[in-house]
């Protein structure tokens, strides 16, 4: 992926005035601290930011052209451009962020599980909390005869993907999707039935009783511990180390129409979340103040805080030191790698939104029709011959395949090769592999 100085020179924006959209968390900082800190001023850009009611919407409006980009769950544009859901070609060139989300209980079902955990010689419960210990729970709900229901935030979300790996890897089927049969609900053959909940609602919805537990982006974890209202059990930082997030997303169509705009987005975006990971995160009550304002995030101050400078807060007074769960830039977050995409694709075909077997070579396909580190490192080049950033701070784009080395930090201590697809699939207990179908 070598860069000349000639192809890192950016001509000037197609268009200047842009509005993009955002679902209030945390993990929008970057689009925030781009705004606030003049960076896309400084590529000629006039931006609004506007929040958007839920995933749906935001991805309708891109799509037909009332947002320029959006801060988009990774599956979006995934599923969009395989047609789950809504058929569309999306594109990201930027990833937003690393972990960042939680899973969440009710103090009721934090009660029930609290016999199954092992304690540490101080009487605390011992980390990561597996499913294996709510498993008992379930069980005893299905007994009954009564339903067992999670939150999450969109059938192609992280969350979603990271409660069903977890709850899978202690032994509770989180149900499949079968889009060929009309059945879009998720929930075949599940012990924990995952439903749609918009980030904003978790905590009021699991405080009405309507959900047992949910998967969301912060605030909304730490939220239900300053409500008195749930126990957020487990990180997906403990799920899966240093796992993808959000990206930006853009159509195709608009970044062929912009080609310009959209390198100098990409530019502006890296340096916001240089910043917001700069000096061990020193910038970071700052960021806390802007997004605590009602125009992002608006969320208490000490709400945000939380999560977002260095520690996370589980059952209420144990707060425990998480300096990665919510990471903008280190550890190359902001790169966009295919196999982060098919990551996702894979999670996709093992609950059976993908219906069908696909052969490896269609899951890069894929990944590389969505995902564009070309366009990134074009963005990175211009950074570096501007003197702004420093060529040690990104992948060596002379020699980077786009291929994270495998992922071994998983919590049922599974390796993950972007390379093998098919054969992650077959590691699985539970889930669609092979020429499984529903």
């Amino acid at each position: 992926m070598t860069l000349s100085l000639a192809q890192a020179a950016i001509g000037p924006p197609e268009k200047e005035d842009l509005k993009f959209g955002f679902i209030k968390l945390t993990d929008m900082a970057p689009l925030a601290i781009a705004y606030e800190k003049g960076y896309f001023e400084d590529e000629g850009l006039f931006v609004q930011v506007e929040a958007q009611a839920n995933w749906k919407v935001l991805l309708d409006r891109v799509i037909d052209g009332q947002l320029d980009g959006a801060h988009m769950l990774a599956g979006q544009p995934l599923g969009a451009t395989i047609g789950y859901g809504t058929q569309a070609h999306i594109i990201t060139a930027f990833s937003m962020d690393l972990n960042g989300n939680g899973i969440t209980v009710s103090n009721d079902i934090w009660e029930r599980m609290k016999p199954h955990i092992p304690k540490d010689a101080d009487g605390r419960p011992v980390h990561p909390i597996k499913a294996d210990y709510l498993k008992p729970v379930v069980d005893e709900f299905k007994a009954q005869g009564k339903p067992f229901n999670m939150g999450m935030v969109f059938p192609v979300s992280t969350h979603n993907y990271e409660l069903r790996y977890w709850l899978a890897a202690g032994g509770i089927h989180p149900g499949f999707y079968a889009p060929h049969k009309g059945d879009i609900s998720g929930q075949l053959s599940a012990d924990a039935l995952l439903s749609v909940t918009p980030p904003p609602q978790m905590p009021a919805t699991l405080e009405a009783g309507t959900i047992h537990g949910y998967c969301v982006g912060e605030p909304w974890n730490q939220q239900a511990v300053f409500k008195g209202i749930g126990v957020p059990i487990i990180t997906d930082y403990e799920i899966w180390k240093d796992n993808p997030e959000k990206v930006f997303g853009v159509s195709k169509a608009w970044a062929d129409a912009n080609p310009n705009t959209h390198l100098r987005v990409v530019k502006a975006m890296i340096r916001a979340a240089k910043w917001l990971d700069a000096n061990d995160n020193g910038n970071r009550p700052e960021a806390v103040e802007i997004l605590s304002r009602p125009e992002y995030v608006g969320a208490d101050y000490e709400v945000i805080a939380n999560s977002m400078t260095g520690t996370f807060e589980y059952e209420k007074g144990d707060i425990r030191e998480v300096p990665d769960f919510n990471v903008f830039f280190r550890h190359n977050a902001t790169y966009p790698y295919y196999s982060d995409a098919i990551w996702y694709l894979t999670q996709m075909r093992r609950w059976g939104q993908i219906e069908d077997a696909k052969p490896d070579s269609w899951f890069m396909d894929i990944a590389k029709k969505v995902y564009r580190p070309d366009i990134y490192a074009q963005a990175a080049q211009s950074l570096i011959e501007e003197g702004k950033m420093e060529a040690s701070e990104f992948p060596d784009f002379g020699t980077e395949d786009g291929y994270r080395a495998p992922q071994t930090h998983f919590i049922d201590g599974i390796t993950y090769d972007g390379h093998s697809p098919n054969d992650y699939l077959k590691k699985f207990g539970i889930g669609l592999k092979g020429d499984d179908k529903i």
